[in-house]
């Protein structure tokens, strides 16, 4: 096997770059497209699907839609992820579904923006259902087999380290990206074209660029050179999955990692109706915000991986819990009634979540590749896909359930944004009992293994 060189490294990193636009249109304004505020609404946008707890009497349509596209894409990543260790393409384990899966990929997450009726009908209801579990099941395809090479490449502490500080700096300016697009639209809008026609073109010429980003390690990555081939026999999808969970250490850190996605999901959806709602921003506003937490959380990259080295990747991930906690609960508590000016607040919740943002960026993902590695030092098999589609498959369900409590909780009092409000709190209860679960992870234990190995 060759030596993992830095240019490989960052040859890889670049796909990171790509899904990350495509995740972050969805998870950021497809909720913004369907549901939107009156604000959004009086500006001139249509509605295309029923609005309001319609759904059972506590669901709306939206969060229903986006929460089985989640609940699928989790029961999914657990097939593709065996379907990705027991690959015997010529060209790897895992490159294969990162070429080949790339472009419909960027074709969904424009088609579940595209719902066919300028106005509320059945048919709009069908399309987005449609193509949410679609983008989501090639979501999987995608990011699965990707997250997985991070084990396989990666042979050493400071290799898995490198390699996950670079796809988070990637992952982050990727989602930066998609911030981005309401300057664009708003650009489009001011040339004279409609407003959901702007929206489109936007989310149309970002997801182009992801699917180039997303290209490059599925065409140009060696896999073969750098990481194990296949070996023995193939291992059935549910006495993988079974092995996989049986192994403690990996059920706590999934444990907080369902709690954390919950958290985030709903915070990350929420912050344009942060942003206009309680801080009564122009929701444009919500770009130079993140544009400014990714920059800020750069400062972190070099400290967090100080800090790893020296204290241990659990105690710093508990620290970043804690800022986020207060962060949220920040957030939950900002408008016009604090005596601070809006845009010192705005500054405020992106600063403290700075460091956060960096830590969970960098570690969980190389805690699981120690949690893979130590197995496969214990038993001979390396079942790292399935390691990382199970840890996909359960914060996936974390996230569906966020987006069933978000689109609920937003319908409080929306002339008031007293729902923004109980979603920002509870995040930062989530946050505190995220760190709870992750206080019965032992690290330790997994270090032995892999210094044994």
């Amino acid at each position: 096997m060759k030596k993992l060189t830095r240019s490989v490294i960052w040859l890889y990193a670049v796909g990171q770059l790509g899904w990350p636009i495509l995740s972050g249109l969805v998870a950021s304004w497809l909720v913004y497209f369907y549901q939107p505020d009156q604000a959004e609404a009086a500006a001139g946008m249509v509605l295309f699907v029923p609005q309001g707890l319609v759904v059972f009497g506590f669901l709306t349509v939206v969060g229903l839609a986006t929460a089985l596209g989640r609940l699928f894409d989790a029961v999914t990543d657990p097939l593709v992820g065996n379907l990705s260790d027991n690959c015997r393409s010529p060209l790897g384990r895992r490159v294969p579904f990162l070429r080949y899966s790339a472009i419909p990929f960027g074709l969904s997450s424009v088609l579940v923006f595209c719902a066919p009726i300028q106005k509320i009908t059945a048919l709009n209801v069908v399309w987005l259902f449609v193509f949410i579990l679609l983008y989501y099941f090639l979501l999987t395809c995608y990011y699965t087999p990707y997250t997985s090479l991070i084990a396989e490449l990666a042979k050493t502490q400071e290799e898995k380290l490198a390699l996950s500080t670079c796809i988070s700096l990637t992952f982050i300016v990727g989602t930066a990206i998609s911030y981005i697009a309401p300057v664009v639209w708003t650009a489009f809008i001011s040339g004279g074209m409609e407003r959901v026609a702007a929206m489109r073109l936007t989310f149309a010429i970002f997801s182009a660029l992801a699917v180039c980003f997303m290209l490059v390690p599925g065409i140009f990555l060696k896999e073969k050179e750098y990481c194990p081939e296949a070996s023995g026999e193939k291992t059935p999808m549910f006495s993988s999955l079974a092995k996989t969970f049986s192994n403690k250490d990996f059920r706590f850190f999934v444990g907080q990692d369902v709690i954390y996605w919950f958290a985030l999901t709903m915070f990350q959806t929420g912050l344009p109706f942060f942003v206009t709602a309680l801080l009564k921003l122009p929701e444009t506003y919500a770009t130079p915000m993140f544009v400014g937490l990714t920059a800020a959380s750069l400062i972190f990259y070099a400290p967090v991986n100080v800090l790893a080295k020296k204290f241990g990747k659990k105690k710093v991930v508990l620290a970043a819990f804690a800022f986020f906690a207060a962060d949220f609960l920040f957030t939950g508590l900002c408008g016009q009634s604090l005596a601070l000016p809006q845009k010192a607040q705005a500054a405020i919740i992106v600063l403290t979540a700075a460091f956060p943002m960096a830590a969970f960026g960098i570690l969980p993902q190389a805690m699981v590749a120690d949690v893979a590695q130590a197995e496969t030092a214990a038993t001979g098999q390396n079942r790292s896909g399935m390691f990382f589609a199970a840890r996909t498959f359960a914060f996936k369900l974390g996230q569906s359930a966020a987006m069933l409590a978000f689109t609920s909780l937003a319908t409080i009092s929306t002339s008031s944004g007293l729902g923004y409000r109980i979603v920002a709190i509870t995040a930062s209860a989530c946050c505190l009992l995220g760190a709870a679960v992750l206080l019965f992870y032992n690290e330790n234990r997994v270090t032995r293994a892999l210094v044994d190995e």
